[in-house]
């Protein structure tokens, strides 16, 4: 194809730079955590690949046991991110990877060779990017195996424990506010009354099933495509070397990886990946409903519900002195919207670009997928910090419509029927009454009755 001019600095050779150059689309690069597990795999192909003895002494040109020990220290150097300026290629490339699997090669490929005492700019490679390095590899095997680690690990490490701690926030406001009364809500209209603390705890068990939907997402790119090499038939691998592969990269990360169970399926189709971010897309509906609750419930101070206070944390205006907004719900709000757009793309991805024994559309796929996961970690970190940490219950303003409220006639319903009831709460909008002050005057029920009938904390419970 002709020569190419690469960067006097790069560990990456002229694969890496024909891509860069085929595909100045974006400027956005792999996400880091996606090229760590990228070197990950790489180095447990290594391990897998020495450990059935195919790199020492055999092949075309077989590797010393200290070329091979360098290749896989190389491999972790990728891992741990310390070569991460390495990666130029554009997300929008070749469909399967390739530019980025071959990135990845040549870095490991220069690098190792530097690690040996010898020149990485030669154009002969002791240790060379497609025998040693993707040796039993293909892109079509390796490259989705990574997204599956990469989006693993990063639900695991990131995404688990913010919902967790978003969790735990929510539950600690519910038990503090158990016995603020409040007046309920449906249609956005008045409604009979409840507790703070309900209310609080209902946000938390939206959470508690958040993180089981992070857990069932995890679950769902645990099996690894890696031994299905070009088609999923294993050409040029070893039997056993899927199996090793993925039980090297379990041990090094600690999450149960296997390998999959058709390599035609987990070559071809990206079904896993979707799955996994249909419950993340719903882990965002989550996130805003609640994110969206709060902004509502902190909405006034004068002149809207002002049920709980929100912290202050900039001006809100321009133009208008004096102005606090809700500005973290507005955030998380925006970063759902952003997973549940994200959630299109992986749909789309999947469906149409899983052709025969191969997924065109994976670079864009892990891109979407680790992107939904980041946003929400971080998106949900900042709101516990800067919201939710410093949220407090406004019980005048809670207490203050209770009583004001035409739904405490749902409590007579046992009593006097719902026609009745329903005649009550027309005249008392109608007079500007309370329903307790008709019923009084009207001598509706006994005055004990009465009590009983109309105690708002009495009413956010089942009763006899």
């Amino acid at each position: 194809m002709g020569d190419v001019n690469v960067p006097a600095l790069a560990y990456y050779s002229a694969q890496t730079q024909r891509a860069v150059e085929n595909f100045p689309v974006s400027s956005w690069r792999l996400p880091p955590a996606l090229v760590r597990a990228m070197g990950l795999v790489k180095y447990a192909c290594g391990v897998a690949n020495r450990d059935l003895n195919k790199l020492v002494g055999t092949g075309k040109n077989p590797l010393t046991a200290e070329q091979v020990e360098a290749m896989l220290q190389a491999a972790l150097e990728v891992a741990d991110g310390q070569l991460a300026d390495q990666f130029p290629v554009d997300v929008f490339q070749t469909g399967s990877g390739t530019s980025s699997n071959m990135n990845v090669n040549e870095v490991i490929s220069n690098r190792a060779i530097e690690l040996m005492g010898g020149d990485r700019f030669a154009k002969e490679k002791p240790i060379h990017p497609n025998d040693h390095v993707n040796m039993g590899q293909s892109t079509n095997d390796t490259f989705p195996t990574a997204i599956h680690v990469a989006v693993a690990c990063e639900i695991k490490q990131s995404l688990l424990p913010a919902l967790e701690r978003f969790r735990a926030s929510l539950a600690d406001k519910a038990t503090q506010w158990d016995k603020i009364i409040k007046i309920g809500r449906t249609h956005l209209m008045d409604a009979t009354p409840l507790r703070l603390g309900q209310e609080f705890g209902g946000f938390a068990r939206q959470l508690t099933l958040s993180v089981q939907r992070a857990q069932v997402a995890l679950e769902a790119v645990l099996e690894l495509p890696v031994g299905g090499t070009a088609v999923g038939s294993g050409i040029n691998t070893h039997p056993e070397f899927g199996k090793r592969v993925a039980a090297a990269v379990a041990e090094r990360t600690g999450i149960a990886f296997v390998e999959a169970v058709d390599h035609f399926e987990a070559n071809a189709q990206r079904d896993g990946l979707v799955e996994c971010h249909s419950q993340l897309k719903t882990i965002a509906t989550t996130l805003m409903n609640v994110a969206n609750n709060i902004r509502w419930l902190g909405s006034g101070p004068r002149c809207g519900f002002f049920e709980v206070i929100l912290p202050d944390r900039q001006p809100g205006s321009s133009i208008m002195p004096g102005k606090v907004n809700p500005v973290m719900c507005e955030s998380l709000m925006q970063v759902a919207a952003r997973v549940i757009g994200n959630d299109q793309t992986v749909t789309i991805s999947g469906a149409c670009g899983g052709n025969f024994q191969l997924n065109i559309m994976m670079p864009v796929m892990g891109h979407a997928v680790l992107e939904s996961i980041h946003l929400m970690s971080h998106g949900v970190n900042a709101f516990i910090e800067f919201c939710m940490d410093g949220l407090e219950a406004n019980p005048q303003a809670c207490e203050a419509s209770v009583e004001e409220s035409l739904s405490m006639v749902t409590s007579l319903n046992p009593l006097i029927g719902y026609e009745k009831a329903a005649k009550l709460a027309k005249d008392a909008f109608a007079t500007g009454k309370t329903i307790r002050q008709l019923c009084e005057d009207e001598g509706i029920l006994p005055q004990d009755t009465l009590r009983e009938a109309l105690d708002p904390f009495r009413m956010t419970e089942p009763q006899i």
